[in-house]
């Protein structure tokens, strides 16, 4: 009908409230953390291709860091010596010869079966071998007849021999472990306390053994003092060849067996001084520091997501309650949940806790007494002495059997506080 308004009927709100976030709050909370992530592994992308090209490792000819080798293997190239890198032991003994030098960088990780090895291929090679920090775990079988004495620090020493490459270098940066021979055999330069830091031993084949107590002169910040240079290149140039041989141990001779070799040393009572001088190697000595910096770095980065992330308690706000309950109801409420529990020692519990806390606020007894039969029932008694009343067992008493119980005994309360009220 024209000019009749129809009222529309309203639709019944079936809207939710969703208290899962959303994906743009997902997106708010973690995209600071994801930018954190990303940066973090830019950085480490990039530090890694700077320094991928210059780092190897310790006494590495390729390395360039403070501790690699890198400037004496390019001095010794300027001079015509070729250097070739060998990180396996087949390698190492194909290379040798009498025009080569065969340089050891960690001889006592060696197990007993590659000591053997190499010194089999070495002895009748009739080149250098050039032994850097050999202890008493490896001399026994890579150069017999030599013992080694307590190490010394590294510092500035004097030749003191007639070998020609040491009268020449003169001073150099050299200490650690200390040798002997017996008999004296070869050259033994810069002593302390009457044993030589370097000891050259001839072979059997023409050839000879080099011995260095430290490598220290062979570092790249250290080549450059004292006469450390000098002595280098005359110990590693001497032949046109050089095989710098670096342990590892993804070289499959350091797997094959050797217990009988281990055996044999522990026999004679040198198997034992391998784990000072690296057959008891800790775990971690053999973890490359980039892993454990990486993993520091990874453990500081987590603490600090979880610092960022971690809520933070402000101010207490008073909140205004969405419904206002009477406080005759919340009694009811209470009273009919113990009627439910059958709770009736918990509900006499209480009746007599508030009593004896308001009596002992009417007769001037300490709060932290109220609760004390010695201290409250007298109190009461004085206050009334004629009531008839078992004061101790009304305040103090068991729980009631039955309600009927109960309910008397709250009716005994409400009568003796309101005695003592109007007393």
């Amino acid at each position: 009908m024209t000019g009749t308004k129809t009222a529309a009927t309203p639709r019944p709100s079936t809207s939710t409230t969703s208290m899962s976030p959303s994906a743009q709050q997902i997106w708010r909370r973690v995209r600071g953390l994801l930018l954190a992530l990303a940066i973090l592994l830019a950085a480490g992308i990039a530090l890694a291709a700077v320094r991928s090209g210059d780092q190897h490792g310790r006494l590495d000819p390729r390395s360039a860091d403070p501790l690699g080798s890198r400037a004496v293997a390019e001095l010794l190239k300027d001079r015509g010596v070729s250097t070739r890198v060998v990180t396996t032991l087949a390698e190492a003994t194909e290379g040798t010869g009498p025009d080569t030098t065969l340089v050891v960088t960690q001889p006592n990780l060696l197990t007993f079966q590659q000591q053997r090895t190499l010194q089999d291929a070495t002895e009748i090679s009739g080149g250098r071998t050039v032994l850097l920090s050999p202890g008493p775990f490896s001399l026994d079988i890579l150069a017999p007849g030599v013992t080694a004495a307590a190490d010394t620090p590294v510092d500035a020493r004097e030749p003191r021999c007639s070998l020609p490459a040491a009268r020449d270098a003169g001073s150099v940066d050299i200490g650690g472990y200390r040798y002997a021979t017996d008999p004296p055999n070869g050259d033994a330069c810069y002593p302390t306390d009457g044993l030589p830091s370097l000891l050259r031993v001839d072979a059997q084949a023409g050839g000879d053994t080099v011995l260095l107590g430290s490598p220290d002169l062979l570092y790249n910040e250290r080549l450059a003092k004292q006469g450390n240079a000098s002595l280098a290149l005359q110990l590693l140039g001497s032949r046109p060849h050089i095989v710098w041989y670096l342990p590892s141990l993804s070289d499959p001779s350091a797997t094959e067996s050797g217990n009988g070799s281990g055996d044999d040393n522990n026999a004679d009572g040198t198997g034992g001084q391998g784990d000072e001088d690296g057959g008891g190697n800790d775990f971690l000595d053999l973890i490359p520091s980039g892993w454990l910096w990486g993993t520091l770095q990874l453990a500081l980065a987590a603490v600090l997501a979880a610092v960022w992330r971690s809520r933070r308690l402000g101010p207490v706000v008073a909140e205004r309650l969405p419904v206002a309950i009477r406080a005759s109801e919340a009694t009811e409420g209470r009273a009919r949940l113990y009627r439910r529990a059958n709770a009736r020692d918990r509900a006499a519990s209480v009746l007599r806790t508030e009593t004896r806390t308001r009596l002992a606020s009417l007769l001037g007894v300490p709060p932290s007494e109220a609760h004390t039969p010695e201290a409250l029932v007298p109190a009461v008694s004085a206050q009334l002495p004629d009531t008839a009343r078992d004061l101790r067992t009304l305040l103090f008493g068991p729980a009631p059997t039955d309600d009927a119980a109960l309910i008397r005994l709250t009716d005994q309360l409400d009568a003796l506080e309101r005695e003592v009220r109007t007393s």
